[in-house]
Parts: C-alpha cells; sequence; structure tokens
C-alpha cells in the first residue's frame, strides 16, 4: 500500500433527493480538504419513483408500502456503491471508513416535530460490507432545527473566507442557501421550490421529466401577476430557518393559482421565475 493511500480516509456519500431522478454516488477523501475521488449516477427506475412519489400522501397500507420501498432503495444504494467504487478503480477491496446514507424523504413536517427518510441502513451494511451512518435528521429536529443539519457546517468547512460574505446557493428540488458570513453564526435554509414545480409542469405537458436545457420556459414569457400572487405564499413570508417539501409545493399547490387557462410555456416561464425570486 502507498503511503498516499495510508493516509487517504475514504468516504462513499449517497444521495437522492426531492427531484427523485435517481441516485448520486460519491468516493471522497475525508483526510484533509475533501477531495473527489470518482462520481456515479444511477437513474431511478420509473416505477419506484412513481411509487415514491405516491407515497409522499395518505394512502392505503403505509407501513408495509414503505418498509418495501427502502428495502428496494437500499438494493439500489449498494448497487451505486459499487459502482463508484469500480469507476474509480478502488473496486470492492478498497478501504472505506463508512458510508453516510440519509435514504429518500417522503414526508418532511419539523413543524410537526418529525422527518421520514426511506433507507435500510443494516440491509445496505450487509449488501455492501461497510459501516453506514444514517438518520441525519432526527436529533436536530429534536433539538429545534428543521432537519439539516451538515451541508451549512460542509460549506462552512469548505468555503467560508475571513475577508469575502459568500453564500453557496443549491438548486435541486427544493432550493437552500447557506450564508457564510467573515465572522458570526452560519446560516442555511429553503428558500422555496427549485426544479420541483418545473419538472411537475413539464411532465404533464411535455411529457417527460424535466425541461431540458429550459427550453420550454424560454420558449414562453412569465406573468408578473400569476408570479406576485406565488410569491404572496406565506412561507415565503416566513422567517429563516426555514425549510419545506412536496407536502406544501406540489400540484394542487400550482392548480390553485388557476393556471389552467394560461399558456402552458407562459406558465413554465413563471414558474422558472418563482424559483430564480
Amino acid at each position: 500500500m502507498s503511503a498516499r493511500s495510508e493516509a487517504e480516509q475514504l468516504y462513499v456519500g449517497l444521495m437522492s433527493g426531492t427531484s427523485l431522478d435517481g441516485v448520486d454516488a460519491v468516493l471522497v477523501d475525508l483526510a484533509d480538504k475533501p477531495r473527489l475521488i470518482a462520481a456515479r449516477h444511477l437513474v431511478f427506475p420509473q416505477a419506484l419513483r412513481e411509487s415514491l412519489l405516491a407515497l409522499h400522501w395518505s394512502g392505503d397500507d403505509e407501513i408495509d408500502r414503505a418498509a418495501r420501498l427502502a428495502n428496494e432503495l437500499s438494493e439500489l444504494y449498494a448497487g451505486a456503491v459499487a459502482r463508484v467504487l469500480e469507476h474509480s478503480g478502488r473496486g470492492a477491496n478498497a478501504r472505506i471508513v463508512a458510508i453516510g446514507c440519509h435514504g429518500q424523504t417522503v414526508r418532511h413536517r419539523p413543524e410537526k416535530g418529525y422527518s421520514v427518510q426511506l433507507v435500510n441502513p443494516a440491509l445496505l451494511a450487509e449488501r455492501t460490507g461497510i459501516t453506514v451512518v444514517a438518520d441525519f435528521r432526527s436529533r436536530d429536529i429534536a433539538a429545534g432545527g428543521q432537519g439539516a443539519p451538515l451541508v451549512p457546517a460542509f460549506h462552512a468547512r469548505c468555503f467560508r473566507d475571513a475577508l469575502r460574505h459568500r453564500v453557496i446557493v443549491n438548486i435541486g428540488g427544493i432550493a437552500n442557501l447557506t450564508d457564510l458570513p467573515p465572522s458570526g453564526p452560519v446560516r442555511g435554509f429553503d428558500t422555496g421550490p427549485g426544479n420541483m414545480l418545473l419538472d411537475t409542469w413539464a411532465r404533464s405537458h411535455l411529457g417527460c421529466d424535466y425541461d431540458r436545457d429550459g427550453e420550454y420556459a424560454a420558449s414562453g414569457t412569465a406573468q408578473d401577476a400569476l408570479l406576485a400572487r406565488m410569491l404572496a405564499d406565506e412561507f415565503f413570508r416566513r422567517a429563516p430557518p426555514r425549510s419545506t417539501g412536496r407536502e406544501h409545493f406540489n400540484a394542487r399547490w400550482l392548480d390553485a393559482f388557476g393556471v389552467a387557462p394560461l399558456g402552458a410555456a407562459d406558465v413554465q416561464a413563471t414558474l422558472a421565475e418563482l424559483t430564480a425570486a
């Protein structure tokens, strides 16, 4: 073993977010500054994606459905781990300290004291033979937080500067930011919909999962009056820290604005402006 590999601290990170497009897997060395070694993406099978979407709302036999989906997800996560290790050239014999996996969020209600992520960490550990760290949200919510304690801390570790005020923006299904002033407390919070409503509208009007390169939105014209009514939603008036999800921003939320008679491309353009705003 080389001196360099002796000093490495290798971890695998797994992420499947609100966009429900698939699993991102990374192999990183955290011995010093985080160093990305390899990354892979596995697309969700359509049936799994639809089953996960359906679980965001109450239905029959939710406990059984959730448990089986957690197992199915964990098998997919294990496949993503194998894929990223193979891609890295390290293979199954790589000495991985741990896998970090928070699972797939299906209910996020911190105001009610809970957030539910689907994963079977024991199954994932059995399939990979690697220690698995999971359940990142519960303690933060129990302490009065919004259930996303790691990202602001990671951003502060990597990007905080003693002279420049930096803000890190992440646009996923839900958009969020980390505020990194040169001194004082670090803040992180959700800003509102990211690509989630855009993808929802694209699926219903284009028949595909997303608006590739924003071409559909670019073909329309944002409607200022509609945008103003959307931005009047109480979530945008709520002071940070705050978080949100599909429980609030969904097709029913969009339909409540009476968008059906409007040009579909104009609605897409307005949703792009909503995310930006």
